[in-house]
């Protein structure tokens, strides 16, 4: 809890003015307190005993002024405090956003999706109670705490004494269900990101699914993450309730006390009843902030591992390193020095060798996993070699910051990612949409024959994936957006397999005419996107094992006649 305070109360110092409207507001709600107290001794003394008629007439207005305090000093606080923990949360919603984007491919092979929405999610939620309510809750309570201890010890120090003893005796139990709050709280939050990754994949293969009708079998697998959930839950709420009777117990024992040593001090003299019942009044105020003051304790256990998770992440630094040099001149030529790949155990790519140039095609050839898409991802910087140097420009790529890179590299998959905006926006991604650039991708990707007849042309927006278009439309779409970059690397990895024959051989013809303007590759799939290559790489465990022209290959390698009639 000390530590969560340490890291969360600096978050205030950016909300100067908010924060002192929301301390106003806390300080009036104590004082509004306290003064509802102090009200009482005179409603009963001056009022009831000594028939006092000038304070029975001040009386209302005393008490519509205290009540009115409290209540517009609770106002000022609930939203004040709210829109700093709205704006906290908000950033850091941003910051663990714009840090996952920068994380590196490995990590997102290596944890659930549904794992990363939970955190972004479910754990910021929790984070959120922390600066929104346990902060603000914790100072306005304990404001209120201390004012009404002030008054009891004010109003009767003998009496004061049994109840100040009494309650610090709560502190030992609490403790110990704290330890417990986090710990259920760990395990609910762990199983609720199980039960999310769950379900995002019950929804991501809704096809594979519904077409082997397994519903009943998926639901059975759902059913388990959400007891799994509701079980942790209930044990949180079961630890937390018995906060409740904790506090009951112990305060209905020291005002016990108070009320029998008082109703001694009433009947002996020493205290009148106003005095007393104001002092009683102010007691039972007090439980109930001690109380809520307990209870913010156990609810910031929860806040507490969803920190810890939230931080797990933030901690976690990309390995791909960002270089400092802008690549601003076209790539005339790229070279692989001895490369090879390992992920994690496994080897991927070894001792490669390759200088390309710019106007020339390379077909990537081979069986599955035979490591075409692993020396993809190395162009595109998705990975750095295990060992070996790739050159651009006769300099290491590394040292070329990766947005400077990533501009010059278009890079279009057989998995086609469509965002739900217009078609625009999906081919200009990430750049602003000039209408002429757009066409002419569209063009060239002999899109513009279906975006004709559409409404809206290119600006029909499309839905989650590009589902209201075809697969061929779909990968047209992302080819214009390869175009629209006019790369200087072009990276088809099996990037024209929805299309028909006849679609393809145009896009085809389309690139050949760019081809002297960019360095291509292209892992195929079809015999007749590679045919034409200026050179053929056929792969082998990791290993180019022939390279040359189409013809060439027919003749001397065994593996590509394989593959050739294959393909």
């Amino acid at each position: 809890m000390k530590n969560l305070l340490k890291q969360y109360l600096p978050y205030l110092v950016g909300y100067k003015r908010q924060f002192f409207f929301a301390l106003l507001g806390m300080i009036a709600v104590a004082v509004g307190t306290a003064g509802t107290a102090q009200l009482i001794k005179p409603v009963l003394d001056d009022v009831f005993i000594n028939k006092d008629s000038q304070m029975l007439a001040l009386m209302p207005f005393l008490l519509i002024g205290v009540f009115s305090l409290k209540g517009i000093g609770g106002y000022i606080q609930t939203y004040y405090t709210s829109y700093i923990g709205q704006d906290v949360v908000r950033k850091l919603r941003d910051r663990l956003v714009s840090h996952l984007c920068y994380m590196d491919m490995n990590f997102f092979k290596t944890i659930h999706t549904g794992e990363i929405l939970s955190r972004v999610t479910n754990d910021i939620t929790r984070i959120q109670t922390v600066v929104a309510n346990i902060i603000p809750d914790l100072i306005r309570e304990t404001l209120t705490v201390l004012a009404l201890t002030a008054y009891v010890i004010y109003e009767s120090p003998k009496l004061s004494v049994y109840f100040l003893i009494i309650m610090p005796v709560a502190i030992f139990p609490l403790t110990i269900l704290a330890k417990k709050m986090r710990r259920y709280s760990k395990l609910s939050q762990e199983s609720t990101a199980d039960m999310t990754a769950r379900l995002g994949e019950i929804l991501s293969n809704i096809e594979v699914i519904k077409s082997n009708s397994s519903q009943v079998y998926e639901q059975t697998r759902f059913e388990k993450e959400n007891h799994n959930v509701f079980k942790f839950i209930m044990k949180q709420i079961k630890t937390n309730a018995l906060t409740s009777p904790i506090m009951e117990i112990l305060g209905a024992v020291a005002i016990g006390l108070v009320i029998y040593i008082g109703g001694k001090e009433v009947i002996d003299g020493h205290m009148t009843v106003g005095a007393f019942f104001a002092f009683a009044t102010a007691l039972f105020m007090l439980y109930t902030p001690i109380k809520r003051l307990s209870s913010l304790y156990n609810n910031a256990q929860d806040a507490i591992t969803a920190n810890a998770r939230m931080h797990e992440l933030l901690n976690t630094k990309p390995q791909i390193i960002s270089g400092d040099i802008e690549l601003e001149q076209t790539i005339e030529s790229i070279t692989l020095e001895n490369v090879s790949l390992q992920y994690g155990d496994t080897p991927a790519l070894k001792n490669i060798e390759l200088k390309v140039k710019k106007g020339t095609s390379i077909a990537l050839v081979g069986d599955s996993g035979a490591g075409k898409s692993s020396l993809v991802n190395l162009l595109v910087r998705f990975y750095d070699p295990s060992s070996g140097k790739i050159l651009i420009n006769n300099q290491d790529y590394k040292n070329f910051t990766l947005p400077s890179l990533h501009k010059k590299i278009a890079y279009v998959t057989q998995r086609i990612y469509i965002f739900n905006d217009t078609i625009a926006a999906n081919v200009a991604y990430g750049e602003e949409i000039d209408e002429n650039r757009v066409q002419k991708a569209l063009e060239k990707a002999y899109a513009m024959e279906f975006i004709e007849k559409l409404k809206e042309g290119i600006y029909t927006v499309l839905s989650e994936s590009g589902d209201n278009l075809s697969g061929g439309q779909r990968q047209r779409i992302a080819l214009a957006r390869a175009l629209y970059k006019s790369p200087d690397i072009l990276i088809l990895d099996e990037a024209t397999s929805a299309l028909d024959n006849k679609s393809e051989a145009l896009i085809q013809k389309a690139l050949h005419t760019l081809k002297n303007e960019m360095i291509t590759f292209t892992v195929a799939h079809r015999l007749s996107t590679i045919e034409d290559a200026d050179t053929i790489l056929v792969f082998q465990d990791g290993e180019i094992i022939c390279r040359g022209t189409h013809p060439y290959l027919l003749q001397s390698c065994s593996t590509y006649q394989k593959l050739a009639k294959s393909l």
